[in-house]
């Protein structure tokens, strides 16, 4: 077999409690401000601090890397959902503002992965199906909220979550958005246009 080579080039570099979580910090740090298609498995390796066959023994390719830390954005935030209790109202609030400080509170900004043309490998599908089922937990929260499933403004609540992703990628000030954001997904379900004006069809200013 050939010999694997030592597991540390040098001092740990990356903050983690083991060289699996090394890897991923410096995988996001490079997926995010490189891109995704310009890391190699090399780079990331060198980044840590180990020999590039290392990297392997805990992930098979750097496809995996971004599915794991693609995955950490998500199943979080459902777990969590899973558990609420309460109104719709209640629940809605409190899925908005933990998955908006999940988004907020990693060291990289991961959500500006997730329109990489890469997920449309069959690798992603099963990340690409929990983010489908946590936007369908909003939708129907939303619906209840709203009390008509077809009010298009079901859609908003999450949207508005996943707004602080282009924040910080435009590096604005997002310290304590993250309840502005909650209160805000229920306030677009409770407005009312003013009396006598239709939202829907409300045409420039003069």
């Amino acid at each position: 077999m050939p010999a694997v080579g030592r597991p540390r080039i040098d001092a740990q570099r990356r903050p983690g409690k083991t060289p699996r979580d090394e890897i991923l910090d410096a995988a996001a740090e490079l997926f995010v401000t490189s891109g995704f298609a310009a890391t190699s498995t090399r780079r990331i390796a060198e980044a840590v601090g180990v020999r590039q066959p290392a990297l392997y023994h805990y992930f098979a390719s750097k496809e995996d890397i971004l599915a794991e830390l693609l995955s950490g954005t998500v199943v979080p935030t459902l777990e969590y959902a899973q558990s609420l209790a309460g109104t719709p109202t209640e629940r809605l609030h409190a899925l908005a503002l933990y998955d908006c400080l999940q988004l907020l509170s990693g060291r990289w900004n991961l959500g500006r992965l997730y329109h990489l043309p890469e997920l449309d490998q069959p690798r992603f599908a099963e990340f690409i199906a929990k983010r489908r089922e946590l936007f369908g937990l909003y939708e129907s929260l939303s619906a209840a909220v709203l009390g008509d499933g077809a009010d298009p403004r079901r859609h908003l609540p999450a949207r508005l979550v996943e707004s602080v992703i282009g924040m910080r990628s435009d590096n604005a000030d997002v310290e304590g958005i993250a309840p502005v954001i909650a209160d805000s997904a229920l306030a677009v379900l409770t407005y009312r246009a003013p009396s006598g004006r239709n939202p829907r069809h409300i045409g420039p200013a003069t």
